[in-house]
């Protein structure tokens, strides 16, 4: 943010703010070898939030989050790409993270096998739609988001 020229105080502001929502405020101070796996893996994601980006490339953003901080990261992430507007691109394996979409494109052996749209469906009924792509899809299921 300092070479996008924001002013000190503005960073702090955000920082703090961003280190809420993301539950990591006590680690502010804490050296890398200091903190968890998913500590650190919710600074990453503050990192590239903390600017509104326009764009946002998320490889199993959740992978080794507890439910709580997952929920929180999805929340960030969706809050990002509706209230900023911002392209949210989410490689997941896990229909819950991908049911904070609103689209889901499903690839088997390299090719888009499927795509489905949340349209004015609940994230509830968003998500029971993706487990029954899964289940059609058959196989291992841990193969098809």
């Amino acid at each position: 943010m300092s070479i996008q020229k924001v002013n000190a105080n503005q960073i702090t502001k955000r920082v703090m703010e961003i280190a809420k929502k993301l539950g990591i405020s006590e680690i502010l101070n804490k050296y890398p070898y200091q903190v968890s796996g998913g500590q650190k893996q919710r600074v990453a994601a503050a990192r590239a939030i903390i600017t509104n980006p326009q764009i946002v490339l998320a490889d199993e953003p959740t992978g080794s989050l507890d439910s709580k901080s997952a929920r929180q990261l999805l929340e960030s992430l969706e809050f990002l790409n509706k209230k900023m507007e911002a392209t949210i691109i989410l490689v997941t394996h896990d229909a819950f993270s991908a049911s904070y979409s609103e689209r889901v494109l499903f690839i088997k052996d390299g090719r888009i096998f499927n795509e489905i749209i949340r349209g004015t469906s609940s994230r509830k009924e968003f998500f029971e739609k993706i487990i029954e792509v899964q289940t059609l899809l058959g196989g291992d299921l841990n193969d098809v988001l």
